[in-house]
């Protein structure tokens, strides 16, 4: 932009049937952080002087929102202790003590944990773990077997939305999935998938979105000069003065945590991870 020489996206509030923000022109939120690529040009977004960027990231807050939708007790006591979520699957699907999980065995069972929740088939999960596909199908079913409550929401969620046309979010904003009556059983299938997963995604853009919407607010009553840059999902990204970086974590981290209130009161915590550099790369 010639006024502020900055770049500067666009977000559509309905870019997504979850509600989940999309941004454009050019796409922010699609900027990868796992390749050397994309962590070269995520250097190039740098803070002014005398300042550093401050990455503020909801932490498994997908997994956290299905314990509380679901109900999955084993899942809601691990989040409030601040136990290791990936081990704790792990030691539930492959039958080894949590404290005897070693790395390949995490990789898998977080990949179960996500996978999950998009409701992804023993064949996909095969393909991203490079492993047989009736191996894949033997982890699945231990894990609805080890957390019999996810099977009953997903099987509660779609007839649900058979009924209805719809699924809601916990605030009670609905997502429609017409597409659930479908003839066509890759139509019919890809619909029940975003059954099971609106209300999570969903719940979890409209919990970021309150803290958005709190923000400014809370910022400017502490006195406090960061301000909001960019929305990448779970994420808010601000550039705060170095002076400040403390304070600012404090306040942003306790809006974010607390978006929930009053409106619902979840039976998980919600947490936050910070990270603060002079570019977006070092954030991380």
């Amino acid at each position: 932009n010639p006024s502020t020489g900055r770049v500067h996206t666009s977000y559509s509030m309905a870019g997504a049937a979850t509600g989940r923000l999309s941004s454009t022109d050019p796409n922010l939120q699609n900027i990868p952080i796992r390749t050397e690529e994309g962590r070269k040009i995520r250097r190039a977004f740098i803070a002014a002087p005398n300042h550093k960027l401050l990455s503020a990231d909801y932490s498994q807050i997908e997994l956290r929102l299905l314990a509380h939708i679901a109900d999955i007790g084993v899942l809601r006591d691990a989040f409030k202790k601040g136990t290791d979520i990936h081990a704790l699957t792990a030691s539930q699907v492959f039958d080894v003590e949590p404290n005897n999980v070693d790395p390949l065995i995490r990789r898998r069972a977080k990949a179960i944990n996500f996978g999950i929740i998009y409701g992804q088939s023993a064949f996909g999960l095969a393909n991203q773990l490079n492993i047989p596909q009736k191996e894949a199908k033997k982890y699945i079913d231990a894990y609805f077997e080890r957390y019999p409550g996810i099977a009953a929401y997903m099987d509660r969620t779609k007839d649900f939305a058979r009924s209805h046309g719809f699924v809601e979010t916990i605030f009670g904003r609905r997502c429609h999935v017409t597409s659930i009556a479908d003839k066509n059983a890759a139509r019919r299938n890809y619909a029940e998938r975003q059954a099971i997963n609106a209300p999570i995604q969903g719940s979890a853009a409209d919990i970021i979105k309150r803290a958005m919407i709190r923000m400014p607010a809370a910022l400017a009553n502490a006195e406090l000069g960061a301000k909001m840059l960019l929305q990448v999902h779970d994420e808010l990204l601000f550039e705060v003065p170095e002076a400040e970086l403390d304070r600012t974590i404090e306040v942003v981290s306790a809006i974010m945590e607390w978006a929930a209130l009053p409106a619902r009161e979840l039976q998980v915590p919600l947490t936050v991870d910070v990270g603060c550099g002079k570019n977006w790369a070092e954030a991380h």
